[in-house]
């Protein structure tokens, strides 16, 4: 299952994607949940169990070389056996990030950054399902050096390299490593990892790997 720490008021400046809030999207009928959350307050601030992670204002206009770059649609992770077609992930009308509806395909989250230009794009899949292990269910046995491809709607590829993987507390998500701006096209795949915590129906953290562009 995909951890809830995932959601989104996307700040977009100029110097790539900076990510200044989370919200989380709801998990009734998608099996086992997620307890714990991020979510908006008014002044941008992602908040989540009560801790504030970052305030800052949130720009509503996108860039146009983000606009311009062709979107991915697929994504391959020949290491671990991934093959995925790229689902959309938006907001939800109450403001909440979408999840992949599928548990075999992941999802790109259309409001972060796509390939071909500076910034992350950002993968997203269930690490399980009700039924057994899930897309990224093997995310955790990449090394650095492991390559991702990820292909986009012009039909060409673009190659990333792992750089590190990690696994970190829900409490403690790396925001701004996930989503803040970087210098160039990096990708990031996250999922749930830890322990399953029946009694809160959640994941205790999340797992983040963390790849650059490589051709």
């Amino acid at each position: 299952m995909l951890a809830q720490a995932i959601g989104s008021a996307v700040a977009l400046a100029a110097a790539g994607l900076l990510m200044s809030g989370l919200a989380t999207a709801g998990s009734e009928g998608h099996g086992p949940g997620h307890g714990g959350g991020h979510t908006v307050a008014a002044d941008g601030s992602m908040v989540h169990d009560g801790v504030t992670f970052y305030a800052g204002p949130v720009p509503d206009v996108i860039p146009d070389d983000v606009l311009a770059a062709a979107e991915p649609t697929a994504i391959a992770i020949p290491a671990i056996g991934v093959g995925s077609e790229l689902l959309d992930l938006g907001l939800q009308p109450d403001g909440s990030a979408e999840v992949p509806a599928d548990y075999a395909l992941a999802g790109w989250f259309r409001e972060g950054g796509r390939p071909g230009v500076i910034g992350p794009t950002v993968v997203l899949g269930h690490v399980d399902s009700p039924d057994g292990p899930a897309v990224f269910y093997r995310l955790r046995d990449l090394v650095p050096g492991d390559v991702v491809e990820v292909r986009t709607a012009g039909g060409a590829v673009a190659v990333y390299s792992v750089d590190r993987i990690e696994q970190v507390s829900k409490d403690e998500f790396p925001t701004f490593e996930v989503f803040g701006a970087t210098r160039d096209d990096v990708l990031r795949l996250v999922t749930c990892a830890g322990e399953f915590d029946r009694g809160e129906r959640s994941y205790e953290d999340n797992l983040v790997v963390h790849a650059s562009r490589s051709a």
